[in-house]
């Protein structure tokens, strides 16, 4: 248990500011050019973020294993799709650049 709160919070700390600052655009100047597509970059890291709460709450909160694992299998899925997001995002720019 001591483990999904300390998962928790250190996605918390890293991946929640990360992800909302590149969602938004608030992304250094300097980085942008390494970040090209920088919203859908962020909304995946946002994505992968939603994981571990999805995961670590019903845990936490002493749920039955079917709900459980509804909400392991729902943040796969949102992981996912964060990640084809931003394939995608990748993709289309590449793309566009030739």
């Amino acid at each position: 248990m001591t483990w999904h709160w300390i998962g928790l919070t250190f996605f918390s700390i890293t991946l929640l500011p990360a992800g909302t600052a590149m969602a938004t655009g608030h992304v250094p100047k300097r980085l942008r050019p390494r970040l090209a597509p920088t919203a859908p970059r962020g909304w995946a890291v946002l994505a992968l973020y939603a994981a571990a709460p999805l995961n670590a709450i019903p845990r936490l909160a002493g749920a039955s294993p079917t709900i459980i694992l509804a909400g392991t299998a729902t943040a796969g899925f949102v992981a996912a799709a964060g990640c084809a997001v931003a394939a995608i995002a990748l993709h289309r720019t590449a793309s566009s650049a030739s």
